[in-house]
Parts: C-alpha cells; structure tokens; sequence
C-alpha cells in the first residue's frame, strides 16, 4: 500500500497523534523533546517548515480536544487546559505529580467525555506505570503495575475499551457500563501476539469497530477485526512505529507517528510522521468534557 510523508521531522519518540475534528488541526508529540507538533488544514502534507513546534519544560505526550482553541494535555504531572492559539495553560488534574520516576505515555479520549492515560517509567522501569481515567473532574486508577501503557481506544459503540501493556505482547479489551463509561469486569485479551513476537504500541479504532495496531520493531499497522483477528498489515519505512490515528478529509486518512530512538542514521525515515489513505473511514475523536 501506497504511503505519503506526513511529515519529516524526525521525533526521537514520537506518539499521541490527534486530528481535531472542528478545525482540522493535526497535533502530535515529541515525548523525549517534550515538544508538541502542530499542523493547521492548509499545510497539512506539504511543507515540514510550517510545522509549527511548541516546547514544554516537561515530558508531553497526548491529548485530547475540549473545543475549537483548547486540548486537555498529558504530562509528567498530570493533565492541563491547553489553548494551542495563546500557549496559555490551566492545569486541571494531577497524576503522581510527586514521582519523579514516571511520565504519562499513550491517551485517548473516550466516547463519555473522559480521557483515559498510561503513565509508566520514563526508563521503562518494570511495572512502574499504571492506567487512568479522568472524568469530569475526578481521576481514577483503573489499572496498575503497567510497564509500558498502549493501544488506548475505543468501540464505536461504546461498550469496549482496550489497551495493552507493550511487554506483555497481547492487546486487552474490557467492557464499558453505559451510564458513566467505567470499566466494568477483568480485561480479557482482545489479540495475542506472543506467537509472532510482535510488540503492541498505540491502536486507534475505526468507524466499523476495526483495530489498527502500530507494532513497535515490525515497520508496520496492522489490522484487526471485531473479535481480535488479523486482517492485513501497511509496511512502513520504519521500524519503530509508535501510533496511528484518522484525519484527513472524510476521516480516511491514517496518519502514523514513529520514532527514531536508538537508530542511530540506521533508517533514514526513521522518527517521521506517514500517511496512507485508506478505503474505510475513521471514528471522530471524542471530545473531553471538563
């Protein structure tokens, strides 16, 4: 399958990638630099130049949108109001605020007005992390000893989450009760990938309740159905691909982080940013209720 270049800037960790569905803006993360990228509709494609970059004095690395001018940002402290217009900022939620050992990593916004986020070690300590939940002002713990927080989304109806833990190569899902959005039940394994020694990154769900899985180490995305089977794989001219999401015109558009951390000038593209249009179509992100 054909791809494009997104973008060329070469994130050491890239991930977090968010198309906001009222203005088109594509943002997405640098963790390691602790940079936000921003890309307005009319440049989208076209030239790395009018990127914008926004620098943070702390590890940055997903988001959600609150409306036209304004994220819910996931740092190493917690959460924060974030107008990408003026740069002003609103902090909102602490999360192990007072461990110096963790950052936030893999987030998304789920289809109750909450945002779920994975802290883990910021050396990948063993089962330092754990996975939260922010709703409407309150934050949850709702999974913990996590080493590395991944594939965070959501069914189109609503009813299931998933999420992985990268070491653990199987991708989880559980089920969502219908008045708030909390999980409800043990996760069960949505996919296992042990087999194929496969290391499930972030996951974005699209509008037909398909799984597109970016899997560190493997240069690819791959596909999966309803009940965890593969379907097919988009090869990528990088090894580690960290997450995909939809955007575009028609929400038909994926659009991949990757990271170059570690490679050295091994891979020439390693670190950017693809784009393959697709023939099925996105679910729109979720908007943060505060």
């Amino acid at each position: 399958m054909q791809f494009d270049v997104f973008d060329d800037h070469k994130c050491s960790l890239g991930e977090g990638p968010l198309w906001h569905p009222e203005t088109g803006d594509f943002f997405w993360f640098d963790i390691d630099k602790k940079l936000m990228f921003k890309r307005v509709p009319n440049v989208a494609g076209k030239n790395v130049n009018q990127t914008e970059q926004i620098h943070f004095f702390r590890h940055v690395s997903a988001a959600g949108w609150l409306d036209s001018d304004h994220l819910l940002v996931a740092d190493e402290l917690g959460l924060f109001k974030f107008n990408h217009i003026t740069k002003q900022e609103t902090r909102i939620a602490d999360i192990e605020k007072d461990n110096p050992i963790t950052r936030s990593n893999d987030g998304r916004a789920d289809p109750f007005g909450g945002f779920w986020i994975g802290t883990m070690g910021k050396n990948a300590e063993a089962e330092a992390g754990a996975i939260y939940r922010f709703y409407r002002g309150e934050v949850r713990q709702l999974f913990e000893k996590v080493s590395i927080p991944n594939s965070i989304c959501f069914s189109p109806d609503g009813k299931t989450a998933y999420f992985a833990d990268t070491v653990t190569k199987k991708i989880m899902q559980v089920a969502l009760e219908q008045q708030n959005g909390w999980p409800v039940g043990e996760p069960q394994v949505f996919a296992d990938l042990t087999a194929d020694e496969l290391n499930p990154d972030g996951s974005v769900v699209d509008a037909k309740g398909h799984l597109w899985n970016a899997q560190w180490g493997a240069n690819r995305v791959a596909e999966y159905d309803q009940n965890g089977a593969f379907l097919r794989a988009i090869d990528l001219p990088a090894s580690q691909i960290t997450c995909p999401s939809f955007g575009g015109e028609n929400l038909v558009q994926l659009i991949i982080t990757s990271a170059k951390i570690g490679l050295g000038d091994s891979e020439e593209l390693a670190g950017a940013t693809f784009s393959v249009s697709l023939n099925v179509k996105g679910q729109k992100e979720h908007r943060v209720v505060l």
